[in-house]
């Protein structure tokens, strides 16, 4: 967004009429929604109706996959925008929805990694300490709190005018330039665009890599006879998350942090390429599909049954009695099939079996 106190300045302008960004937006845009939607209606498919039982890393797979399709179902209203000549025709209640949803998805996608992170390292590194905590119930609070925080940061977008009538291209724009008004202040817009930046982005990612890390070198560590599997799989979600950021979160968000300073206190803008790095954003829609398969060994099983490949090369049915993490795991997980989210986990068959994880 670029923030003015009168009207568009030229670089402004200049963006808008940009004829790379007119052809460059609704071609990712339109490849995100035509390879994202199919994939994550499977994905959530599998992760509701075949997967049992519902771990906390399912919760958040369903919630990133839930995520996925909320962003999906907007970006056709982003790709007719962009088509007509950044000019908005939806009026100001669907831009709101419009812009929620992009930083939604993106932030929402940021913390659930975050959290299955965070999940996985605690099954690994201490399996017995987090076995009370590592529950359905607990997964869905984390979901609810951090959609809490989402609306809570991502307020001051939702209940804003975000359409802006540029008169010098005779168009209404849609969240590409925004009110100063917006925020009473200089201070408030700062606070504002750093809290989305350190809260929502820098320390999540933080956590991330420290978790992953610490997890694989458990593993590497692990004396477990079918440790080599678990390993891939750990090091193939750890490779996708990574991926996702790099790829996908950093570069908007470095961006942006470096348009705002500029914007801010120096009278520069660097709209259009924050622009640009917006639709990277929504490639992760694409990369999540990857999350679910390297993080549930069920999701691996189902696709590849429904692709024709078979069972995992290392399917034997000693490794499918294997532990979740590592062999450390089996008397965490005891604990947790006996004090299970209701009754019925505790005498289901083959509880163990069936958990998805690494």
């Amino acid at each position: 967004m670029d923030m003015n106190l009168t009207r568009p300045d030229n670089a402004t302008i200049l963006m808008l009429r940009d004829p790379a960004i007119a052809v460059a937006l609704p071609v990712v845009y339109s490849l995100v929604a035509l390879l994202s939607i199919p994939g994550n209606l499977f994905s959530l498919w599998v992760l509701c109706r075949h997967i049992r039982p519902k771990t906390p890393s399912v919760i958040f797979m369903i919630n990133l996959s839930v995520t996925d399709l909320m962003l999906a179902s907007v970006l056709p209203f982003q790709i007719y925008y962009h088509c007509n000549g950044n000019h908005w025709v939806f009026g100001v209640l669907l831009c709101n929805v419009v812009t929620v949803a992009f930083y939604a998805n993106m932030y929402s996608s940021i913390l659930t990694m975050t959290c299955i992170s965070v999940d996985r390292f605690l099954g690994v590194v201490y399996p017995l300490a987090s076995a009370r905590w590592r529950r359905r119930r607990y997964a869905v609070a984390a979901c609810a709190a951090l959609w809490l925080l989402l609306l809570a940061a991502l307020s001051p977008l939702a209940r804003t005018d975000l359409t802006y009538a540029v008169e010098a291209l005779g168009i209404v724009t849609c969240f590409d330039v925004l009110k100063s008004t917006m925020l009473p202040s200089v201070a408030m817009w700062a606070i504002f665009l750093f809290t989305l930046f350190l809260v929502l982005f820098l320390v999540p990612f933080v956590v991330t890599v420290a978790c992953y890390t610490a997890t694989i070198l458990t593993l590497l560590r692990s004396a477990d006879a079918h440790g080599r599997g678990q390993r891939r799989r750990a090091v193939g979600l750890a490779a996708v998350v990574l991926l996702a950021f790099v790829t996908c979160f950093a570069p908007n968000n470095f961006v942006l942090l470096l348009h705002v300073v500029n914007r801010l206190f120096l009278g520069r803008s660097y709209y259009h390429v924050y622009k640009l790095t917006l639709c990277l954003s929504c490639l992760n829609n694409c990369l999540d599909p990857f999350v679910y398969y390297f993080a549930s060994r069920e999701f691996q099983l189902r696709l590849r049954d429904y692709l024709g490949y078979g069972p995992l090369p290392s399917d034997s049915p000693d490794a499918r009695r294997d532990s979740l993490f590592s062999a450390r795991t089996l008397s965490a997980r005891s604990v947790l099939s006996a004090h299970a989210d209701g009754p019925e986990a505790a005498g289901r068959p083959g509880f163990q079996r069936q958990e998805s994880g690494f």
